[in-house]
């Protein structure tokens, strides 16, 4: 077959992302949780028969760079064992999942009994089972403790739904009806994939879209090659730094050594701390993807970020570390932590080789989940903090954004609405604001945490976990930038003294009228201070964002 045209690439390259891009529209609209409908929390993606990654939507991007694992360990199950009709399920963190409340669905897609590609939906569950509510389990100490294990399995076989597997799932979640309804806005969200390649294949054939496919990898590649090459060539060294392990063990560390050698970069990080008997450790796929995720935030943002993104990258890692744990190991905060952590000791270290590209830490991620009752009724509920979002951390760009959230997650996660969570929740929210002087000083100055107080409803007694990091480091500045505020949580109960609450508790007794005050920790800094420009010092007055006691220019 003759060379294809740019002209036809391009079309077909925008396609796939339109189909993505449907795909979550679709899971945000037939979702029944909270945590999805409203927060966000899940990923779509097209993957090629083997497993690269095709096009992603610009949802999650820990999610993200983890799927082509996900689909290769689903070959590896399955082979030539898949036909049209099919849908699989996984969640094992040690099966290319990412921590077990994100449950994967694939379809397979087909043209001319030709398996072509796989559509592909990464959504966070509300329950997963296990030991503690929401799927956090702070006194984890294997995997086993955090809830039902889904290797890759086949749900639907050839159209007809395997009952008996989806009532397996289904008993064990504590909530089954928001988990089928869930699980069918996600199947339902790979199936319109589905028919819309279908419709793509019909308009090219299969043989068109397969070229131009091999081309959108080949060209993200070279551009992605052009970027890299402008940097400093040498070895850089960072680290990332976690408060604890729950455990009483302090400073849990990822070392990165980066290698740039022209268009080639080498990610060592074999110097990592070894894995902990705590949920903070990563499993392999979830490396990956960290690894993925720092690469894709230095490069242009008009560069497709596909497989071809990643070929001239190198990892290598040592099983047995923190960032990549060995089976049975507990992972379930990894998303978040340690992968924001690999994250940031790659900026860290690549700050000498591309110091206008490197931005300032955001803020940790810091989560409450609550179980309970809804007032008058046996109804039970589980309500996951989303609310009171951390900064992002500054640029050479501008200034971080206020409240977006966590590194690993670039925004894509949302508060949602404080109404309909009132709505929904026995909740009041009696202030969600900006956090003064959270972000770090610099040039450009870190993004805003949040200050939320937050009153529990409830007649009869909750209990809530906390999971998260950043209660001892905030987001590191950058360039001569400073450092952003760390966070701090504590609650307070009728009657009773405020309570510090830790980053890693479980079982924590909630009284009906017990308030939350949370003080979420702001962006590291970016450039120093003192050459931030007259017009933003008066802005930041002016906002009261940032209140400093003199002006940079007068010290």
């Amino acid at each position: 077959m003759s060379a294809i045209e740019p002209i036809t690439v391009s079309v077909i390259q925008h396609r796939l992302i339109g189909i993505v891009e449907e795909m979550g529209e679709a899971m945000l609209r037939t979702s029944y949780s909270q945590i999805l409908n409203s927060s966000r929390d899940f990923s779509t993606a097209i993957c090629s028969a083997n497993g690269d990654l095709a096009a992603q939507a610009e949802h999650i991007p820990v999610h993200i760079g983890a799927l082509p694992w996900a689909v290769r360990a689903l070959c590896d199950q399955f082979g030539e064992d898949v036909h049209p009709g099919d849908v699989f399920l996984l969640n094992d963190p040690y099966h290319g999942g990412s921590h077990l409340p994100d449950l994967t669905a694939f379809v397979p897609v087909f043209a001319n009994d030709r398996l072509m590609f796989w559509t592909v939906n990464r959504t966070h569950h509300s329950d997963i089972g296990g030991a503690t509510h929401g799927g956090y389990n702070p006194s984890a100490r294997e995997i086993w403790q955090e809830g039902i294990r889904v290797p890759p399995i086949r749900l639907y076989d050839r159209g007809t739904v395997r009952e008996d597997i989806l009532k397996m799932l289904s008993i064990n979640v504590r909530h089954p009806r928001d988990f089928q309804g869930d699980l069918a806005a996600q199947i339902g969200s790979v199936h319109l994939g589905e028919r819309r390649l279908q419709q793509l294949f019909e308009e090219f054939d299969a043989d068109t879209v397969s070229s131009a496919s091999t081309a959108i990898l080949d060209s993200a590649e070279l551009q992605a090659r052009a970027v890299i090459s402008t940097w400093k060539d040498g070895v850089y060294k960072g680290v990332g730094v976690m408060d604890d392990d729950g455990r009483g063990n302090d400073d849990i560390t990822i070392r990165a050594k980066v290698t740039v050698s022209g268009s080639d970069i080498e990610v060592d990080l074999t110097a990592t701390d070894d894995e902990v008997e705590s949920f903070i450790n990563s499993p392999h796929a979830n490396m990956q993807s960290a690894v993925a995720m720092a690469i894709a935030f230095l490069l242009d943002p008009e560069i497709p970020k596909n497989e071809g993104t990643m070929r001239p990258v190198k990892i290598l890692a040592r099983e047995g570390s923190v960032a990549w744990a060995k089976p049975g190991a507990p992972v379930c905060m990894c998303t978040s932590h340690c992968s924001q952590d690999i994250l940031e000791a790659i900026t860290s270290a690549l700050e000498g080789a591309c110091p206008d590209r490197t931005m300032a830490g955001w803020g940790k991620r810091l989560r409450i989940a609550i179980k309970g009752h809804h007032p008058g009724t046996n109804d039970g509920f589980i309500w996951h903090m989303f609310h009171a979002r951390p900064g992002a951390g500054a640029s050479s760009g501008g200034d971080g954004w206020n409240g977006s959230g966590e590194w690993h997650s670039a925004g894509g996660l949302k508060f949602g609405s404080v109404e309909v969570a009132e709505a929904r929740f026995p909740l009041f929210f009696a202030k969600h604001e900006y956090r003064e002087n959270s972000g770090g000083d610099g040039e450009f100055i870190g993004g805003s945490g949040s200050v939320l107080e937050l009153r529990v409803e409830t007649e009869s007694p909750c209990v809530a976990n906390t999971a998260g990091e950043g209660i001892r480091y905030g987001a590191i500045g950058r360039n001569g930038g400073g450092n952003g505020a760390p966070h701090k949580y504590v609650m307070r109960e009728p009657g009773k003294r405020l309570r510090p609450l830790g980053s890693k508790e479980e079982g924590i007794p909630v009284a009906p009228g017990t308030v939350f005050e949370i003080l979420s920790g702001g962006g590291g800094g970016w450039g120093q201070p003192e050459h931030r420009n007259d017009d933003a010092l008066k802005a930041d007055r002016a906002d009261r964002f940032m209140i400093r006691r003199q002006s940079p220019r007068s010290s």
